[in-house]
């Protein structure tokens, strides 16, 4: 068994290769193999969003703080809110961020097939964000 203590696992800065905007992204789990699910706590500030990504096994956000967006390739931008939990099917092309004016926070949960979460793509453009 082993406890991660609050704390304990230092927040890191999300990459501007996957994001645009100011992300702060607070480690849960990462288990060793055989494992393969992982988890982290991500802060979006007003404006901030991924790049367009997809995961081969899924994906599950649970928003917990703010006011985001969350948008399918070829769909509607989705307002979302604390409480919210959303379920991106593997392979869908998506991103996920915080609204123009207001921060969010979600929980991020998805399993690694092959040792890798995600396929990073292009960034959202501003015009896409402001659709």
């Amino acid at each position: 068994m082993e406890i991660k203590r609050s704390g304990s696992q230092a927040s890191g800065k999300g990459p501007a290769e996957y994001f645009t905007g100011t992300v702060r992204i607070d480690p849960l789990f990462d288990p060793p193999a055989p494992a393969r699910v992982l988890g982290a706590t991500v802060t979006f500030e007003p404006g901030a969003r991924t790049a367009w990504h997809t995961h081969p096994l899924g994906q599950n956000l649970i928003v917990t703080a703010g006011c985001g967006r969350v948008q399918r390739w070829g769909g509607p931008i989705e307002e979302i809110r604390p409480g919210d939990v959303i379920w991106i099917p593997p392979g869908e092309k998506h991103w996920h961020g915080a609204a123009p004016a207001t921060a969010m926070t979600h929980i991020a949960i998805q399993e690694r097939l092959d040792g890798k979460a995600a396929d990073w793509m292009e960034h959202v453009s501003d015009e896409q964000y402001k659709a």
